[in-house]
């Protein structure tokens, strides 16, 4: 079976081709081309008569219904909802994989540093410094503070460990804990979401977007954090009010770390670039290498079945 990679990155070439060896997959097999294509036309040209395309950008209609041999997809993430018309693909008998897992670590400890990097203050005093100034502004202590994690999967359980490993009390919150469950089969305490905003000194989001979580994080859940609070979202911007979060933090009511947007990228106009109260990072909490190599060892697991099953 013939297997395209319309859309690769000259920077993870090294990971991709450890990967394609790691599972016997011929590197010779594997077309590979560099850079998102332009249009539909691009994309078509291509995938050519490719019967499985490993996919790393959001792919439009006007090619997947065009594409000739395609059999199989693997998407570089678990999102790809928000980059492949399922539904579309379904009808058109294409099979859609993704790949989870890769970046627990990797998004976890970005997560606790956009933590550390706030209640610490270290990008105003960076800037201060590098200015020749030479102001102290008090940070936070984290060492007893509570920690509400929302959202238990891999990343929500590493964070909570992270959290735990410099002192911090953790509590959490799962879809079970609203079904009367009180302890997560991690040991982690599970309480009601409204609860954990009210009472957690730290609040960090680890929750796919989908129909039940967007906005989950309400302007009422926001304004029930106590003042000082530091809302941390390695997750995505559509599970929060953002536009509730501005006023919080414009008012000095709540620190906000953000790894994630909606929309992304972050348009040059928007007011979040000057709220203050802020630490913001270009979603770049699952970039590591060794993040990106277990993607494409997912992703060339993946191949590997699609072909098995095939033969």
């Amino acid at each position: 079976m013939k297997i395209v990679h319309p859309d690769g990155s000259q920077d993870e070439r090294e990971e991709l081709e450890r990967a394609l060896q790691e599972h016997n997959i011929p590197l010779d097999d594997v077309e590979v081309h560099y850079g998102a294509p332009a249009n539909a036309d691009e994309w078509v040209e291509r995938v050519g008569d490719a019967e499985l395309v490993m996919l790393g950008w959001s792919l439009p209609d006007a090619a997947l219904e065009r594409f000739p041999a395609v059999r199989g997809i693997v998407f570089l993430g678990t999102g790809a909802a928000d980059h492949v018309n399922l539904a579309l693909a379904h009808r058109l008998g294409i099979e859609v994989r993704t790949v989870t897992g890769y970046g627990d670590d990797s998004v976890a400890e970005h997560a606790l540093a956009l933590l550390l990097a706030m209640a610490r203050r270290i990008p105003e005093h960076d800037a201060q410094v590098r200015e020749g100034e030479w102001g102290q502004f008090a940070g936070t202590m984290l060492r007893g503070k509570t920690a509400g994690v929302v959202g238990l999967g891999g990343i929500g359980r590493r964070f909570a460990q992270l959290a735990a490993g410099i002192g911090m009390d953790v509590i959490g919150w799962n879809r079970s804990a609203e079904q009367g469950e009180r302890i997560h089969d991690s040991g982690i305490p599970l309480v009601p979401l409204d609860a954990l905003c009210k009472r957690a000194d730290v609040v960090s989001l680890h929750l796919a977007l989908n129909a039940d979580t967007e906005g989950i994080i309400s302007a009422e859940r926001i304004d029930a954090m106590a003042a000082g609070t530091i809302l941390v979202n390695t997750a995505r911007g559509g599970v929060v009010d953002e536009a509730a979060v501005r006023r919080r933090t414009d008012a000095g009511e709540l620190r906000y770390a953000a790894d994630v947007f909606d929309p992304e990228p972050l348009p040059a106009d928007s007011p979040q670039r000057q709220s203050p109260n802020t630490v913001l990072t270009p979603h770049v909490g699952f970039f590591t290498p060794e993040a990106t190599l277990e993607l494409y060892r997912g992703a060339c697991a993946h191949i590997a079945t699609l072909l098995a099953k095939a033969a």
